[in-house]
């Protein structure tokens, strides 16, 4: 036996499992990994970076990244264009981090410094090393200022390029599952939940084969384009009614507004993961339940046997829907513009210039213009329109002089400025119309 064969594993179309590598960028993306680690997201590498030494030094994760620690002395940078330019000054760093992953999740908390400037960096490098890259971020509470708010939608459009997909959590939605009473650490941790619950999720869906297979592909299709648009829940139950539960988990789910966004939503992707004693007809209700919820949406579905989910089952939804066009405000004539003529009025073409050349405001049409055929002449009257000339053969030139006429024009008084002095240029009074400084005769 030749002892360069290749293991099956290894084999050529063999295809091995995608390798995924988790890594979370500034305070929020930190902790979040940080709370992966400790519940568990299955078989993914972890790493974090950040520019504060002291965040990293009291991590567990031992794949860590200090950014900038020569010009900040490892403490926080205070504006997010300063963490863009440390992310790009170490983009080899960032590159060596990513290497060996088939799929980077970029987890980050939008609004803050270090992540709104690096996270769109560590995207872009991840792709450019083959990886393909989603990004899971969440949005700022709205008592966390407008600024921050802005900060996050500038790192959102930047992401949206940099990334292959991008799924946002706002918080403020997250804010209707927190009690009144709960404490602040209890907030962040239910935050945290949701995170790893949909990183998960994800997992499951792009790196498991199954009866009915969806893929990162799959995934991509449905958020490339709407990033701002789409949103994830996830859900389990077990029992025997697990497939109704498990819906209607789904529909009170709030970053899913309690199943309105399915109604409203124009892509749909679910991935139904079961032990081995999922049935047919658990995946039928589900479907169904949620096909009727979405009836306005692209459904893509996919099943998976998970013998360690024993007999809960869990899903996957990811929902994504257009941002409604905003309205064009219809342009009013103002009062003093003459009332547009009616169209039999003026004939008109067929084809009009395209609209979009000129933005919103259609291109006026243009009236027809009709040249009539030329008349039937006699041999008489063709003859004396050639100037007696035969086909063919000029005859001699006409030596008659056309008349000129002069125009009867009227002289016009200078009225009150007789009397000032004249415009005079070379000795020519430019007041004196040019014709008749010239004497030049007009017709």
């Amino acid at each position: 036996m030749n002892p360069e064969t290749t293991s099956p594993a290894s084999a050529p179309g063999v295809a091995k499992a995608p390798t995924a590598k988790i890594i979370g960028v500034g305070g929020a993306g930190l902790q979040a990994v940080q709370h992966m680690a400790r519940c568990g997201v299955g078989e993914a590498a972890l790493a974090v970076i950040h520019t504060d030494a002291r965040l990293l030094g009291e991590s567990t994760i031992t794949d860590k990244l200090l950014l900038g620690s020569q010009l900040t002395r490892g403490l926080k940078v205070g504006e997010p264009e300063l963490g863009r330019a440390l992310a790009e000054a170490e983009a080899h760093r960032l590159r060596h981090l990513c290497e060996g992953a088939d799929l980077v999740i970029v987890v980050a908390g939008l609004g803050g410094s270090t992540a709104s400037g690096a996270a769109p960096v560590l995207a872009r490098v991840a792709r450019e090393n083959g990886a393909l890259v989603l990004a899971l971020v969440a949005l700022p509470f709205a008592f966390e200022g407008r600024r921050r708010q802005q900060q996050a939608q500038a790192a959102l459009a930047q992401l949206r390029t940099a990334a292959d997909a991008v799924i946002c959590l706002p918080n403020q939605k997250v804010s209707t599952l927190i009690d009144e009473k709960t404490s602040l650490p209890e907030a962040m941790q239910i935050i945290d939940d949701l995170l790893a619950q949909g990183v998960r999720g994800l997992l499951r869906l792009v790196k498991r084969g199954g009866l009915l297979n969806v893929d990162f592909a799959d995934l991509c299709h449905v958020v490339r384009g709407r990033q701002a648009e789409s949103y994830f829940a996830t859900a389990e139950a077990a029992g025997e009614t697990r497939a109704r539960e498990v819906v209607e988990r789904l529909v009170r789910h709030p970053l899913l507004d309690d199943g309105r966004l399915l109604a409203e939503a124009d892509a749909v992707l679910v991935s139904l993961n079961g032990g081995p004693g999922l049935s047919l007809k658990e995946v039928n209700q589900v479907m169904e339940q949620i096909n009727r919820l979405a009836e306005n949406a692209q459904v893509i579905m996919g099943a998976t046997i998970d013998p360690a989910l024993a007999d809960r089952l869990a899903v996957t939804l990811v929902a994504a829907r257009r941002p409604a066009p905003e309205p064009i405000a219809a342009r009013a004539p103002a009062a003093s513009e003459e009332a547009e003529p009616p169209a039999s009025e003026f004939p008109t073409r067929d084809v009009e210039l395209g609209a979009a050349r000129f933005g919103d405001v259609p291109a006026p049409r243009m009236a027809q213009r009709y040249v009539p055929p030329p008349p039937d002449l006699t041999p008489e009257e063709a003859q004396r329109l050639l100037g007696g000339r035969r086909r063919g053969i000029a005859g001699p030139r006409s030596k008659s002089k056309p008349q000129q006429g002069v125009l009867p024009l009227e002289v016009v008084s200078k009225g009150r400025f007789a009397k000032s002095e004249p415009t005079v240029h070379r000795g020519e009074d430019l007041d004196t119309p040019t014709y008749i400084r010239r004497g030049m005769a007009l017709n």
